[in-house]
């Protein structure tokens, strides 16, 4: 068994923990490393204990804890090579950070093995990670994406768990005070996934056999956890799942309850 956390999850810092008996691993750290490992804690988990950092993209809500995190607890960092790169232009190498490229094959930690896949996001070469247990249990973390790519069809079908991105509603983003440059990058090909993008993507994973989906990485100003709730839980009763039988559905925040998988 293991256990699966979303820290944090919004556009303000995205920070992920996944741990089983032989320790526990961090997606991403976009918060700092304090309120980290106030995080962990609170969970009853010791910052210590986790082996290595992966890391989706190099934008800020998902890396400015890395550098004192790693530095701290000797943490190994994985991120792909454009990520790499990303990360040592935002400086946070200038610290002793052991870093290493992902390799596409994937890779073991901590008793789990940790794939990427391919995202499409205006970053160097984002990625998202799937994770599988030494059972065949497997949970993924698929945020940061403007569209559902072919990789992300491939390494999400069947996965137990998944933290699926639902960044924002169509409308509010319209309608909201965003200027329009920005808007036009969320709605991109390699912005952000809509409501109504992750509904229709959700549907498959429940076909699938995906069990229970957490939605993620919620806009503060452009979506409502109510919203993005009601949006997937429609679209799945739509197509005759029953919601708290065939899937479990949660919008992650800050420190939501850890889910046993």
């Amino acid at each position: 068994m293991a256990t699966f956390c979303s820290l944090f999850s919004s556009s303000s810092g995205n920070c992920t923990y996944i741990g089983t008996p032989s320790g526990g691993i961090l997606i991403d750290i976009g918060v700092s490393a304090k309120r980290t490992e106030t995080a962990l804690r609170n969970i009853g988990v010791d910052p210590a204990d986790i082996g290595a950092v992966f890391v989706t993209h190099e934008h800020n809500d998902h890396i400015s804890g890395v550098r004192v995190f790693a530095s701290r607890y000797k943490a190994k960092v994985y991120a792909s090579e454009g990520t790499l790169i990303g990360m040592d232009s935002a400086g946070v190498f200038k610290s002793p950070v052991e870093a290493y490229i992902m390799p596409e094959s994937g890779m073991e930690a901590m008793g789990m093995y940790i794939r990427p896949f391919h995202t499409s996001h205006d970053a160097n070469d984002p990625t998202g990670f799937t994770i599988t247990l030494s059972s065949g249990k497997r949970a993924a973390v698929a945020t940061d994406t403007g569209t559902v790519t072919d990789s992300m069809k491939e390494n999400l079908a069947g996965c137990n768990l998944i933290l699926l991105e639902s960044n924002h509603d169509i409308n509010m983003l319209k309608m909201g005070p965003y200027p329009y440059i920005l808007k036009k990058r969320i709605l991109s090909d390699t912005g952000h996934l809509s409501n109504d993008m992750c509904s229709s993507f959700a549907a498959e994973l429940i076909e699938s056999g995906t069990e229970n989906l957490i939605l993620g990485h919620l806009s503060k100003e452009n979506n409502i956890p109510a919203l993005a709730f009601e949006t997937t839980k429609s679209a799945l009763e739509e197509k005759g799942y029953r919601t708290n039988e065939d899937f479990i559905l949660h919008v992650a925040g800050d420190l939501n309850p850890p889910v046993i998988f």
